[in-house]
């Protein structure tokens, strides 16, 4: 049996969702540009979970049971005061949150085709609702409703923010969410496969996915990146704060990616939602740093900005607090983990995988007292 270390290269399952090949990501077939100029969030998670997109009447049903989902039980509210304190990561508590949504669904142990695609609408709807809760909830702020005539994207920065986004704030979370919404068999999306491929419950599968985003290797790298942004104190500073990482051999975050050797063809549009979103705050000097350390490491390293990089600044001059980045990351993904949740459902098989045993044998049980 041969080893593949971190499983890199091994073909798990066939997916009609998402592929990546070369540099291209597509969607159902559509390629990520193509999605990223033109489609609303919710056009994309309709996509993902039904392989096509929605006609006009489609989409304006499914807006409306989205918003239909998206206020949520007082009793949750109240939850989130138990342990919305400093101590705890916003990813804990929204792992916490997720997971305590399926007792307030009649639905959470029917597990057929119609249940688990509305199960799918409840989660994707709420997930919103869950961060700017508990973000306004530890801030003392009062919780509010979303209101209809909003999109997805622009419910959240209002629930969140409290106030109407303008134009550039929706148009750059909507392809925040549209370019987070899938990416292959990445390890919280083969995390919720395996969970349900047992025929575990929606809510245990998107719960499980939550626990695998939230570890630094997936999830929590705009965090970082907007850490190592803050700690530069100018323009002029990238180059020897760089060259003092690279002499101690420390990892830049946000640059190089697994799969993508010629470059993320996501991290295009952020970067300019970053140049536009930090002039619009009065503080072009975030973009200004991010592009300057963006051209140092590819040529003294060759690594070009993968998604995470560029949407630290996007995230921030949002009003975002730094560590809800990867809870941001856990709304649009929901998407992405929910649509293949389904097809796993669909034709589902028990993962169970071999490991090699390369441990000691024949060994033999002594007594205690001889031990």
């Amino acid at each position: 049996m041969s080893e593949k270390k971190g499983l890199e290269g091994v073909v798990a399952l066939e997916s009609r969702i998402s592929s990546i090949i070369g540099s291209q990501l597509t969607y159902c077939g559509y390629e990520i540009d193509d999605l990223a100029e033109n489609a609303m969030f919710e056009e994309v998670v309709f996509l993902l979970w039904n392989d096509r997109l929605p006609n006009q009447s489609e989409l304006d049903d499914f807006r409306d049971k989205l918003f239909g989902y998206m206020t949520l039980d007082p009793k949750i509210h109240s939850h989130f005061e138990a342990y919305s304190t400093d101590a705890v990561h916003p990813m804990t508590a929204i792992r916490t949150a997720v997971s305590y949504l399926a007792h307030f669904d009649e639905l959470t142990e029917e597990m057929n085709e119609e249940a688990n695609h509305e199960k799918a609408i409840k989660i994707q709807a709420q997930i919103a609702s869950l961060v700017a809760a508990f973000a306004r909830t530890r801030n003392g702020k009062e919780i509010l409703n979303p209101k209809k005539e909003y999109s997805y994207a622009a419910n959240f920065l209002y629930m969140l923010n409290g106030k109407e986004p303008n134009d550039i704030e929706v148009e750059a979370m909507n392809k925040a969410l549209v370019l987070h919404a899938d990416h292959e068999l990445n390890a919280s999306t083969f995390t919720a496969r395996v969970c349900v491929a047992t025929l575990s419950d929606v809510y245990s599968g998107v719960t499980a996915a939550i626990g695998a985003l939230k570890g630094p290797l997936h999830g929590g790298a705009n965090e970082r990146v907007m850490a190592m942004l803050s700690e530069i104190d100018s323009v002029d500073a990238v180059e020897g704060y760089l060259q003092e990482k690279f002499d101690n051999k420390e990892k830049i975050m946000g640059m190089g990616h697994r799969v993508y050797k010629e470059g993320d063809p996501r991290a295009k549009y952020l970067r300019d939602m970053s140049e536009k979103l930090t002039e619009q705050r009065g503080e072009p000097e975030l973009y200004e740093k991010s592009a300057k350390i963006a051209e140092i490491v590819e040529r003294e390293k060759g690594l070009l900005p993968n998604v995470d990089f560029f949407s630290a600044s996007v995230y921030h001059s949002l009003g975002i607090d730094h560590d809800l980045f990867t809870p941001i990351f856990t709304m649009s993904r929901m998407s992405g983990w929910l649509a293949h949740i389904l097809e796993q459902y669909a034709d589902n098989r028990l993962i169970r995988p071999r490991a090699e045993y390369v441990g000691q044998t024949g060994k033999k049980y002594e007594p205690i007292e001889n031990r």
